[in-house]
């Protein structure tokens, strides 16, 4: 059976840092045999959660936007790769609209569909201090543990700044390519 990873970009640039780190995770899948596929969060359109619960009745969401097309390739993937840069000390505003959005899956009906489902976080930043990823780190891991969902591996590039830099870090490349492998092993 061939895998398929799901790999989203909450970084707002094209052939940065995220991006790179997440191609190199989806590399590794590669390497495995899995299928990726790619979704760049600036090119969609997703609107805010309003709390409205039509999804917590097992409907569809409210919201006509694109989200509505990525649940079905959510609930395809075999794994889910979530990267995003730290922007002051959080996700970017794309990858916390994103994940807003994942309240569709609290219903038992749709719970099923992602329950167990393994994750991995890539997070390149510019500071130094690993710290700094601190708080966006215990974020996806609360959210996913409450979802149910198996975060595996979490990623932490400090000491990226300008597009790029990641590329001087052959290290944490070649751990993003050994993360990519286990996601499609697990």
């Amino acid at each position: 059976m061939r895998h398929n990873i799901l790999a989203v970009v909450g970084s707002p640039r094209k052939n940065g840092n995220t991006h790179i780190l997440v191609s190199k995770i989806l590399e590794g899948a590669g390497a495995e045999g899995a299928r990726g596929d790619i979704i760049f969060l600036a090119d969609v359109a997703i609107r805010e959660c309003d709390g409205c619960h039509a999804c917590w009745k097992g409907t569809e969401c409210s919201k006509n936007d694109d989200m509505n097309r990525l649940y079905p390739k959510i609930i395809a993937s075999d794994g889910i790769v979530f990267g995003t840069p730290v922007y002051w000390y959080g996700p970017t505003a794309l990858m916390k609209g994103f994940v807003d959005r994942f309240v569709y899956f609290n219903c038992p009906e749709h719970r099923v569909k992602i329950r167990g489902k393994p994750a991995v976080l890539a997070v390149p930043f510019e500071e130094e201090d690993p710290q700094t990823a601190a708080l966006l780190r215990a974020f996806f891991e609360k959210s996913l543990r409450y979802l149910e969902m198996n975060l595996i591996g979490t990623l932490l590039v400090p000491g990226v700044s300008e597009k790029g830099d990641i590329l001087e870090k052959a290290d944490r490349l070649k751990e993003a390519y050994d993360l990519g492998r286990r996601l499609v092993r697990l």
